[in-house]
């Protein structure tokens, strides 16, 4: 039964560089859809004044994440500007079994190791800044909004280059000039997707 359902359900990767907007539009994906659930991250970050754990993140430390790597309970996991970020394999096939389509909000680390994983319909999509001076603009935005200093945006700027070295990586590269076309394109490859998977 279970096998059955998860021939039929899709685990999304939406990555992009820092800024791009993936998790805004995530965060969209989610409001307007109610098949989709997302997989929640552990990080060992510490949380930004906007985030909830449990919601945005689940807020660990790092004992206990490198514990969790011992003992291999993440499907995937990456060390991004110095924290952890992983995602547990009970959650996500949690999710599945309850006949969602789980929704990734990683990097491309986390979307090479979840190619290799035992999830048989992985769709990937990734995000791309109408140019790099847009990325800093909006880290700069971010950054007042969350606290973050200026070497925050500086180490996320410098990872620019290597993060979109990797878009060629993916099924789907869209470009996020304007939030809602980019959303629609979404919608519509996870509308069709969904459609070859149930023909």
């Amino acid at each position: 039964m279970i096998n059955n359902l998860f021939k039929k359900k899709l685990v999304i990767v939406i990555s992009s560089p820092s800024g791009a907007g993936k998790s805004s539009i995530c965060r969209k994906l989610l409001d307007d859809d109610p098949q989709l659930k997302l997989s929640i991250s552990d990080t060992t970050r510490l949380p930004r004044d906007n985030e909830v754990s449990g919601n945005d993140y689940n807020f660990i430390s790092k004992e206990e994440f490198e514990s969790r790597i011992k003992r291999n309970e993440y499907i995937e996991y990456a060390y991004v500007f110095g924290n952890y970020y992983g995602s547990l394999k009970k959650d996500i096939s949690s999710a599945l079994e309850n006949g969602y389509d789980v929704l990734f909000d990683i990097d491309w680390q986390g979307s090479l190791q979840l190619k290799d994983s035992n999830f048989s319909n992985i769709l990937t999509i990734f995000i791309t800044p109408p140019s790099k001076d847009a990325i800093y603009e909006r880290l700069k935005l971010r950054a007042v909004k969350s606290g973050d200093g200026e070497h925050a945006i500086n180490d996320r700027m410098s990872m620019y280059e290597t993060e979109m070295s990797h878009q060629n990586e993916y099924e789907y590269i869209i470009e996020n000039n304007d939030f809602e076309s980019c959303v629609s394109e979404i919608k519509k490859i996870i509308t069709n997707t969904r459609k070859n998977l149930n023909s």
